[in-house]
């Protein structure tokens, strides 16, 4: 079996978003952490290392590939119906307990964790994607951020494709990292995980870098949706909620927040699971803090109209969902209600083309390497 040493060290290429310090140390800008790195260490990333005095990053391979709803990233005012396809690597800048893609996100540190390997070039990812149909390319699975050199180079060959491209991400950035990103992302999903940042330092990370993260996506132009996974005990209380929830509005009130359902997953098994009744409460505190578009996810059929997007003026239901699939399209060409007029926030084609598929799949992939497992 080929460890994930070997990996590191063959997969890679020298990285753009780092500077050079004295002693041989380079910084790394790449995520919040802004590490330090000495000659020959790993960054916390694990998959960003000093070789050198210069900083490797991962290069040349896909640790994951699938085809998915847009709604599954999730975005709901960005081309509902359309297919993503979805790519990730190896690697974390944070360590949640509760993490869905563990497998991909945390097979550095838990010799658990399994994965197998792709060798694949930009034009290769971005060929697959036009053949099945594919009208957005996102990076996705792992933290997108630590491995966004990578997702640069795909993303310039899916622009000249004519695709869409995305980061669903824990949003953890530096001004370094979104200004190299700028150019190249149209849409970006955060995970604001709590609004504490005592939560967050258990993650492995800080709070203030995501609200930054927010804060510049927004103004650099670049459309964000943001969610938040409901757990019990660990961010549902009507003060944190409230306090989340009013962030995001002074931001701006048109920001999509998706909350959604917490199930036992990976280390997390304590946490009794969500209930549809947690999730309505924590959309009225959304609402009264004064968001106009608010989703409750996770639980489909069980929220009544929080799949659904209304016109926020006049009540108009303009795209009907269940889970993933949409059952109605509504908008005009413009992305205006057809009722009263009113432009809705978001990016929209000029019409509903239809909707390849409402479940994930896996597309014929490429021939993989051996599996590589968390012990290196």
């Amino acid at each position: 079996m080929a460890t994930l040493q070997n990996i590191l060290n063959t997969n890679v290429r020298e990285g753009a978003l780092y500077e050079k310090l004295d002693r041989g140390f380079v910084r790394c800008f790449a995520c919040g952490h802004c590490c330090r790195i000495p000659e020959g260490q790993l960054g916390i990333c694990k998959v960003r290392f000093n070789q050198g005095g210069k900083l490797q990053v991962p290069w040349g391979y896909a640790a994951g590939v699938q085809c998915d709803p847009i709604e599954k990233k999730p975005f709901h005012h960005a081309y509902p119906g359309a297919l993503a396809f979805s790519f990730g690597m190896l690697g974390c800048d944070l360590h949640c307990a509760y993490c869905q893609n563990w497998d991909t996100s945390q097979v550095i540190r838990d010799p658990r964790a399994v994965s197998r390997l792709m060798h694949v070039t930009p034009q290769e990812l971005v060929r697959d994607a036009v053949q099945q149909g594919a009208k957005v390319l996102v990076s996705t699975y792992n933290e997108p951020l630590i491995t966004s050199e990578w997702a640069v180079a795909i993303f310039k060959e899916a622009k000249s494709a004519g695709l869409v491209t995305g980061y669903v991400s824990n949003g953890n950035g530096t001004p370094q990292v979104l200004e190299y990103l700028r150019p190249w992302v149209d849409l970006y999903k955060v995970d604001l995980k709590s609004f504490d940042d005592r939560d967050y330092r258990q993650l492995g990370g800080r709070i203030e870098p995501i609200l930054q993260t927010i804060r510049s996506l927004h103004e650099m132009g670049i459309w964000v949706e943001i969610v938040t996974l409901l757990i019990p005990g660990f961010n549902d209380s009507d003060d944190e909620l409230k306090q989340l929830t009013e962030f995001v509005a002074s931001v701006s009130p048109d920001i999509p927040w998706h909350v959604s359902a917490f199930h036992k997953d990976y280390k997390m098994t304590d946490p009794a699971n969500t209930q549809p009744r947690d999730l309505a409460r924590a959309a009225a505190i959304g609402h009264a803090a004064g968001l106009r578009f608010i989703y409750a996810g996770n639980l489909p059929g069980q929220v009544g109209d929080l799949e659904n997007t209304r016109c926020p003026q006049c009540h108009e239901l303009l795209i009907e969902r269940f889970g993933y699939h949409i059952l109605d399209y509504r908008l005009t060409s413009k992305g205006t209600c057809p009722q009263c007029g009113t432009a809705i926030p978001g990016r929209w084609a000029e019409k509903f083309e239809g909707q390849i598929a409402d479940l994930p799949y896996l597309p014929r992939l490429r021939k993989r390497e051996k599996a590589v497992g968390g012990r290196s």
